[in-house]
């Protein structure tokens, strides 16, 4: 039995980033999308759904708001770009509460929330398909997939951060911390405080540097212990 989901949402894109992540996931149907909560509010009265993926920042009836109107609410899982709704819409029992852009890790966490509270097992659709990618938001209308495995080098340019892949580059808004959390980490690894790099990419590690396409790249101090145990661990 399927898990069926409600989107809510009045930007199109993230609409259509969270199914595709849900569209990954075994055992997760998406009954219906909205792209305001009054006609998201008259299809629920009508229908019964286990979880609702909702924005908060939408015309004439808000997500806070939406969520009060419910008389018996299923699970809710916010979808917003703003921190300061967290304390609110805790305090209505919803189960998380997700940053936009949304990156595929932190999603499948959302996920498992699900998973535990519903007592459902989750799984990718298929185990050959199933290469892992997160979106990232490269202007104020766009967001752009980018496969995992095709990372080399994430560098910090102070509020911004340029992803270097297998095939182009992209610059987006973010921190380097905060990105790499986001991350796999038996996948990717911080070397120095302006560099996350790809494991598997690294070329050579020769005294504190390493190289990855022809690039050296300087191991921080801090870090040179973990990066050189990792890199040991990795080729086991």
């Amino acid at each position: 039995m399927k898990i069926k989901c409600l989107i809510v949402d009045d930007e199109p894109l993230a609409i259509n980033v969270i199914k595709n992540y849900l569209e990954q996931m075994e055992g997760f149907e998406v009954v219906k999308t909205f792209n305001n909560a009054i006609d998201a509010l008259n299809f629920v009265k009508d229908n019964t759904v286990d979880v609702i993926f909702l924005d908060i920042n939408m015309p004439v009836l808000d997500g806070v708001n939406f969520i009060k109107s419910l008389q018996n609410p299923p699970l809710i899982i916010i979808t917003t770009a703003y921190h300061e709704f967290a304390v609110e819409t805790y305090e209505l029992d919803v189960l998380d509460y997700l940053i936009k852009p949304i990156e595929f890790p932190r999603f499948m966490k959302a996920l498992n929330k699900i998973n535990r509270r519903l007592k459902t097992n989750i799984a990718p659709v298929d185990k050959i398909n199933d290469r892992p990618y997160i979106f990232i938001k490269i202007n104020k209308k766009t967001m752009r997939k980018i496969y995992l495995d095709e990372i080399l080098v994430i560098e910090s340019l102070k509020d911004y951060l340029k992803i270097n892949t297998t095939t182009e580059k992209h610059i987006i808004h973010s921190t380097l911390s905060g990105f790499t959390e986001q991350l796999p980490s038996r996948d990717f690894i911080r070397i120095h405080r302006s560099y996350t790099v790809a494991i598997d990419k690294i070329d050579t590690l020769e005294g504190n540097s390493i190289e990855i396409q022809g690039l050296r790249y300087v191991i921080g101090r801090s870090y040179i212990d973990d990066v050189k145990q990792k890199i040991l661990k990795s080729s086991l």
